[in-house]
């Protein structure tokens, strides 16, 4: 069965570090990827990772956020498979506030990474507050 869970939020200052962590029973070969959204606003894609280990960023994120996957724990199976996610975040700011969510799908969007807001398969969502 599918299921998708953040872990690793929590309250940072300004300049600080937080390591988010996505455990995800799914398909070791889909996209995987983390969208956040701040109350009254709209969904805010910021990276994915495709099966071949490439990624890309929101500009907003570039230079300051990474993404990862655990690559011993994901295989290229057919089969939905304990797989785990990362996203290492650095320089954080206080616009950084808001919900992150991981989520997954079968394909990434190229160079793009405006997909990640709108895929399938989702967690509940961690939050993430960054004090001034």
């Amino acid at each position: 069965q599918i299921h998708l869970e953040e872990s690793g939020g929590g309250s940072v200052q300004s300049g600080g570090s937080l390591k988010l962590s996505c455990a995800a029973q799914i398909f070791s070969n889909y996209c995987f990827g983390w969208f956040r959204q701040a109350p009254g606003k709209e969904r805010e894609a910021l990276a994915s990772i495709d099966k071949h280990g490439k990624t890309t960023y929101a500009e907003s994120v570039k230079g300051r956020f990474t993404i990862s996957r655990d690559v011993a724990a994901s295989t290229f199976s057919h089969n939905v498979a304990a797989n785990r996610f990362y996203l290492q975040m650095n320089s954080l700011k206080p616009d950084d506030t808001a919900t992150y969510f991981c989520a997954s799908d079968i394909e990434c969007c190229g160079d793009a990474v405006w997909c990640v807001a709108e895929f399938t398969y989702l967690g509940q969502g961690t939050q993430v507050t960054v004090n001034s």
